[in-house]
């Protein structure tokens, strides 16, 4: 089983959201947002805090809470 990093699609369907809306604000293919969201692959630091300037969340919301 793969480890959860990211908590990017729940946070999209909180902000009622889709990843193809998401993957064209940020200018890359819905194939790639779509690891992203099922953790298949990690964003870049600097994606990730633009994926939460475009979401309105912190940062920290994207991410899976470690403690």
């Amino acid at each position: 089983m793969e480890e959860r990093i990211n908590r990017i699609k729940e946070i999209l369907v909180i902000k009622g959201q889709s990843q193809k809306w998401l993957a064209e604000q940020m200018g890359i293919s819905t194939t790639a947002m779509t690891a992203i969201c099922n953790n298949k692959s990690q964003p870049h630091l600097k994606d990730l805090k633009r994926m939460a300037e475009i979401l309105e969340v912190d940062i920290r919301e994207l991410l899976v809470n470690t403690t």
